[in-house]
């Protein structure tokens, strides 16, 4: 049953939180859906089973990108998560999500302010028939509480470490629209292998995600993991991990640090990527030990700034065709010093 008022789900919380703890004692696993058109579908993730009984109409997304699988599929969400980063014009929306909305003829939804967490009341307000949450870092108690609105598609394994076709595999099987998510999966896996082939230059490099470089303080370096959105990504850009990367990483951790006394582990790294810009750069190649990486040294550095190709470098539905020249560009400049 679906909820329509927030102020009702009060009215029946004993009953529902006894329905989600026995949920919660399933094991997590990975998505499974029925087929297209037959329903109920039901789909596992880290905090258990959710199911979904009939073809949702009003779809609402939180956190980060999941409003994307939705309107790349042609399906305005009821409401999603205001843009936090990356917001040149302060709309809080990203110049591709307004570009599909002008496409699909749709102006702009309810955006859930999540400066400070999610906004419970607001997505009340929009009355869900499902929320797609498959990239976020739901914590037990943000997913209980969304399930007394409507049921919920978590990530299946790990907060913020689902990649980009799962999110779309996930979203699409919590609208039911599986065949359509994996042809979008197709159509997004054919645009890269087709940009990707103009770069040969990039096969078989290495390619480390800088996270932070505090100008003023480079004693630590602090990076993404494997198990990271942004290195998988490298992944499809023929670009490989580090084994450096692989051997400083924990299991379920996506992202790490080491001193800088330890510096010299990351020599088998052929790019840097960071965000930041020239103000970071340049203490960076002056500072005595950053500056005997080769990367640095060589000057195989991708500084990301705060453009749209900063906030992409986290692969998303829409975002990815939409600035792949410009990051692949970015990134070969630096792979051509490193050679």
């Amino acid at each position: 049953m679906v909820h329509r008022s927030f102020s009702r789900f009060l009215l029946v919380v004993p009953l529902v939180l006894v329905a989600l703890v026995a949920v919660a004692c399933l094991v997590p696993g990975q998505a499974k859906a029925q087929e297209e058109g037959t329903f109920p579908i039901t789909i596992d993730h880290a905090f258990g089973t959710t199911t979904i009984p009939e073809q949702p109409e009003r779809v609402a997304t939180v956190a980060w990108a999941n409003h994307e699988v939705p309107l790349a599929l042609g399906v305005v969400p009821v409401g999603f998560a205001a843009a936090g980063f990356g917001d040149d014009d302060g709309d809080g929306v990203l110049p591709w999500v307004s570009a599909r909305l002008d496409e699909l003829g749709a102006g702009v939804p309810a955006l859930f302010d999540e400066g400070d967490g999610i906004d419970f009341e607001a997505v009340a307000a929009t009355a869900p028939d499902v929320i797609l949450a498959a990239y976020s870092g739901l914590s037990q108690a943000d997913y209980d509480t969304l399930s007394l609105i409507a049921p919920v598609v978590a990530y299946p394994e790990a907060p913020w470490s689902t990649d980009w076709r799962e999110m779309i595999r996930l979203n699409s099987a919590g609208m039911g629209m599986v065949a359509e998510g994996e042809a979008l999966i197709d159509e997004i896996e054919a645009q890269i292998a087709m940009r990707v082939a103009d770069y040969p230059e990039l096969d078989g490099k290495t390619a480390m995600f800088i996270t932070h470089l505090d100008p003023t303080d480079l004693s630590l370096v602090r990076f993404y993991t494997g198990n990271d959105t942004r290195v998988k990504f490298f992944d499809d850009l023929g670009l490989r991990t580090p084994e450096s990367v692989e051997q400083v990483t924990r299991e379920g951790q996506f992202s790490g640090e080491v001193s800088a006394e330890q510096i010299d582990i990351f020599n088998d790294v052929d790019i840097f990527v960071s965000y930041g810009g020239a103000a970071l750069l340049e203490p960076l190649t002056t500072n005595p030990l950053a500056s005997r990486m080769r990367a640095v040294a060589n000057g195989s550095v991708v500084m990301l700034g705060n453009s749209p190709v900063a906030t992409a470098a986290n692969p998303t539905p829409l975002s990815i065709t939409w600035v792949l020249d410009d990051y692949l560009e970015m990134l070969a400049e630096a792979a051509r010093k490193a050679e």
